[in-house]
């Protein structure tokens, strides 16, 4: 499994660059909300990280959001509240006191998927569902960062496959799912994708070879200089329920 620990030099670079924009986030607010029911209640965070999408839940909905995240460097970096210590195997709630849970860009780190899928279970109600955000292996030719760093493919065949999270969740009781990509806007332009870049905040590029990253970043350097248009990826979202 893909894992790295997001210690404090993570943390912070993770803040400075993985954060986007909300105006490039309108079709990902559209998309989640044909999946949250009811439209108040208690939506869990889960790997919140520096809490920028649970403001985002928060502004855009006006629900509750309780974000439990592990890393105490990213933790510390968070202004919103609550965010409570804890991981997808113990999670610090109640049992089926959740209306939703959300997982961003994190379900590679969880060490047993089947066993957090049932925790997942105990806290959320009787129809509540599951809202995974997340590149998934062989569902990556329209996110930008593998055209510049083809060698990340054989990080992202390490994460969980769309298969194995469905199957972890219908053991537990999410019998039913659905996916679709969905776009955002990644940066204002190939540009600004390269100034911003920072190793450090992604597990893809930590987990390839020194000599590979920074070829990749001459890729992406050198196709920057022709290109002036805003980077669009697409990103899963897999909803079990």
């Amino acid at each position: 499994m893909a894992l790295i620990s997001y210690d404090d030099t993570d943390a912070a670079a993770f803040a400075a660059t993985r954060e986007l924009p909300h105006s490039g986030l309108h079709r990902w607010r559209h998309a989640v909300q044909q999946h949250l029911r009811p439209r108040t209640g208690t939506v869990l965070d889960l790997g919140a990280g520096t809490g920028a999408w649970a403001a985002a839940f928060t502004d855009w909905y006006g629900v509750r959001v309780v974000g439990v995240e592990p890393s105490a460097a990213m933790r510390s970096r968070a202004s919103h509240r609550p965010l409570l210590a804890g991981d997808a195997l113990r999670l610090p709630l109640r049992d089926s006191t959740m209306d939703a849970a959300w997982l961003s860009t994190m379900i590679h780190h969880i060490p047993d998927l089947d066993a957090a899928a049932h925790e997942l279970r105990r806290v959320l109600r009787p129809g509540a569902p599951v809202l995974v955000r997340s590149p998934f292996p062989g569902r990556h030719r329209r996110i930008s960062l593998f055209r510049w760093f083809p060698e990340a493919v054989r990080v992202l065949d390490r994460y969980p496959d769309v298969a194995r999270v469905r199957s972890a969740f219908a053991a537990a009781g999410f019998p039913v799912s659905t996916i679709e990509a969905v776009a955002q806007t990644s940066a204002r332009s190939l540009a600004e994708a390269a100034a911003h870049l920072d190793r450090r905040a992604h597990t893809l590029l930590q987990l390839i070879t020194d000599d590979e990253y920074e070829t990749g970043l001459a890729r992406l350097r050198a196709a920057a200089r022709d290109d002036s248009g805003p980077v669009v990826d697409h990103l899963d979202l897999l909803v079990l329920r």
